[in-house]
């Protein structure tokens, strides 16, 4: 058998580092991008235009002479808007001023979630308060959106600017839950984003397979592979890794592992510790380069070392000199 070391293992407090460098601070760029979104909706929302051709003159006519900003800017209307407006300053802002924004967004309008995500990220004291938060901004985000939403825009969710921050409660709240041993209720909240909001612009989709791997669920974990049918480095380990718990060294897996390999041959330098994971994540991912492969085997190097064999049996079937 050949020798190796096994992938470096993180720590809770690594983890939860490793999460905040990977979510959450991209996520202040596109929040802040939301209000010019947002303006810009309601500014066409105030015309009366024939066809979206017409709608998309307006826009261009607008860009080229430099006045898009300035025509698009709104002033809040309702307490939700407003609430959703210091929210905007709180994001742009450091230390505790981030904070009292937030709260100060809550006393102008409970319904305001975004307000609850960032207090369970910065002004929570464990996890089990800030699960407590996430699931206070699910449920403002419920009140904000009313139930009509839940019930005619499934499939849009992400695509429609109101429903983000109850996304982002809900996201937060099942990342909490699974850290806190609630493992089938955060399998269920992903589940349901996914319904929700098919299109997956958070990414959920790549954590939600490790999770299924995790507890068995190998049917669930089948049916979601299928369902985004990818040619990323996560789907092809994935599967073979699927494949080889579900039947061992069979030809199907073999043919599985050999097309992970094909995808992104620096995966099993990671996982059969040739190569050390970097401290922090990289900024961006290519499909096939090493940056995707750090990217997958620091969320599945748990379920790689935890199968029995597989790592064997990757050795086997790899190429160890990288």
């Amino acid at each position: 058998m050949p020798s190796r070391k096994k992938p470096r293992q993180s720590t809770p407090a690594q983890r939860k580092r490793v999460h905040a460098d990977r979510q959450d601070m991209p996520a202040v760029d596109a929040r802040r991008m939301e209000k010019t979104l947002a303006d810009i909706g309601k500014l066409l929302s105030e015309q009366n235009f024939s066809s979206a051709e017409e709608a998309n003159a307006f826009l261009q006519q607008l860009m080229a002479s430099g006045d898009l900003m300035s025509a698009a800017a709104h002033e809040p209307e309702t307490p939700l808007e407003q609430a959703q407006e210091v929210m905007y300053q709180a994001w742009e802002a450091s230390g505790q001023q981030r904070i009292k924004l937030a709260r100060q967004a809550l006393t102008i309008s409970p319904d305001c979630a975004d307000a609850y995500v960032l207090l369970a990220q910065e002004a929570s004291g464990s996890l089990r308060e800030a699960a407590d938060f996430y699931a206070q901004g699910v449920q403002a985000g419920e009140r904000a959106l009313g139930s009509q939403v839940f019930a005619d825009d499934v499939g849009h969710f992400w695509g429609i600017l109101e429903t983000r921050p109850y996304m982002r409660a809900r996201a937060g709240l099942a990342q909490c839950l699974w850290m806190l041993g609630e493992r089938e209720q955060a399998i269920e909240h992903y589940t349901d984003m996914l319904r929700l909001n098919p299109g997956d612009n958070q990414g959920l989709r790549y954590t939600l397979a490790q999770w299924l791997l995790m507890v068995g669920a190998d049917d669930r974990l089948e049916e979601l592979l299928d369902r985004y049918d990818e040619p990323t480095a996560s789907w092809a380990y994935t599967r073979a890794l699927s494949r080889f718990r579900r039947e061992g060294p069979s030809p199907a897996a073999k043919a599985a592992l050999k097309a992970a390999l094909e995808a992104n041959h620096h995966v099993p330098a990671y996982l059969l510790g040739r190569k050390r994971l970097p401290n922090q994540l990289p900024p961006y991912v290519g499909l096939g380069d090493d940056n995707e492969a750090v990217d997958y085997v620091v969320g599945a190097a748990e379920n790689w070392l935890n199968a029995p064999g597989a790592l064997d049996w990757l050795a086997q079937h790899s190429s160890l000199d990288e």
